[in-house]
């Protein structure tokens, strides 16, 4: 049977071990396809019981005197994490804040540490807050910002920073270096391992954004010796929209590093109200301040579905999921004038792929308002979509490609008058 049969996904869904957990999820709207999990995950009916026991059961009984168990969340929400969807050992890994500040934190603490290096190291097709955070630090601390080319006219494939590029730009002036695990426009895959080891070699940090990687691919931090790492929960982790972000720091560096915000959850004596800030010797002396529990109790029932499931065999249906999509590209899709913006090895690749054609912003608003598939559209001309293997199943990407083909081979996508809409 031809991979780009139906029937092909139906089968892949029918001895999927994974099938079971799409009842974990809310989908009030069938009969669409929703293919931006990598973007935003659907509702988990856990959530919704979490929350509402946490403000009917605690908040509302409690009040104040909650906070004599709520105040430590972070930590063993962050092990859970850890030990769900990265590969980190316990007490490494804090759930708290957002991305951007837990980046801002780390980059900082890297610096700081690298005090005689005077360079970053980062490339064109990482995320803005990325680029914008490092320039930001670069122009303050009067640094040498350097922004290799992976985007179009480069020798970078797909966006992708191999470590034979990568080695072009290291030399012994390089404090940080600091990239996507998954490329977040293309969906390229960085060697992960590979790299932590060639910047070691050189003495330098690197930052590993894990955004659209965590929950999606296996990543072995501990195994592989990732230094630093954050990410995002609301992705393929499915906590919600602006559900706290996670950092992660190997035990090895959490005494040495000092970050640049020193809040007053990361006094060594934190209810002594001291003069002076002492950082704590752990992974508690990364945390700013209070953590929101409603959104650790969502991150918690995610976080236990995926533990549940295996990062393993989510992994292997994001490959298999992927498999497909590339094969229906194939026949169905690049005949219409998209091209193909990801690797076609599973292993330089995570949960979405990057289709590239030059009407891309009409057409995913016209999936959005004819075909009712939901993908997502970034500059300059790519549709991303992606298999997020919890809620997902085979079929319904099948069926999110067919209407694609379908809506652009009749040109229908021509009818759309593009907005001035902020989110697309």
């Amino acid at each position: 049977m031809a991979i780009t049969d139906r029937q092909y996904a139906l089968d892949l869904d029918a001895s999927d071990p994974l099938a079971k957990f799409r009842d974990e999820f809310i989908n009030n709207t069938p009969e669409m396809c929703y293919l931006d999990g990598n973007s935003l995950g659907r509702l988990p009916k856990r959530t919704v019981k979490s929350v509402n026991d946490f403000m009917l059961n605690e908040w509302a009984n409690e009040v104040v005197d909650g906070w004599s168990h709520w105040i430590d969340e972070a930590q063993p929400t962050g092990d859970l994490i850890g030990r769900a969807a990265l590969g980190a050992g316990p007490g490494q890994v804090l759930a708290c804040d957002t991305t951007s500040v837990n980046f801002y934190q780390l980059i900082g603490a890297a610096l700081a540490a690298r005090p005689d290096r005077k360079t970053i190291i980062i490339d064109a097709a990482n995320f803005p807050t990325d680029r914008y955070i490092a320039q930001g630090y670069a122009d303050r601390l009067g640094l040498n910002l350097v922004t290799i080319n992976n985007e179009d006219g480069s020798d970078a494939i797909h966006e992708r920073i191999t470590p034979e590029l990568l080695k072009k730009y290291l030399t012994p002036d390089v404090a940080v270096v600091t990239l996507e695990v998954i490329q977040y426009r293309s969906g390229a895959r960085n060697d992960l391992k590979a790299i932590t080891d060639l910047c070691r070699e050189n003495g330098t940090l690197v930052v590993w954004d894990a955004s659209h990687a965590v929950g999606a691919i296996e990543m072995n931090f501990d195994a592989n010796g990732v230094d630093l790492a954050v990410g995002c929960t609301y992705k393929y982790g499915n906590s919600g929209p602006g559900a706290p972000a996670w950092l992660y720091v190997a035990k090895r560096m959490q005494e040495e590093l000092q970050v640049p915000i020193q809040g007053w959850f990361a006094q060594r004596n934190q209810f002594a109200m001291g003069p002076e800030f002492e950082k704590s010797a752990d992974i508690r002396g990364f945390q700013i301040a209070s953590p929101s529990i409603m959104g650790l109790r969502a991150i918690r029932a995610s976080f236990e579905i995926i533990e549940e499931a295996g990062i393993n065999l989510i992994a292997e249906k994001c490959e298999k999921g992927t498999e497909m999509m590339i094969a229906l590209f194939d026949e169905w899709l690049a005949p219409l004038g998209f091209t193909l913006n990801t690797s076609r090895n599973p292993k330089e690749r995570g949960g979405h792929i990057s289709l590239v054609h030059p009407e891309a912003k009409r057409i995913a608003v016209a999936l959005r308002k004819f075909a009712h598939v939901i993908p997502d559209y970034r500059e300059p001309n790519s549709v991303r979509v992606a298999i997020s293997p919890l809620p997902t199943s085979y079929v319904e990407v099948w069926d999110g490609f067919q209407r694609l083909r379908d809506l652009v081979s009749t040109r229908q996508y021509e009818k759309v008058q593009v907005d001035s809409q902020r989110v697309s």
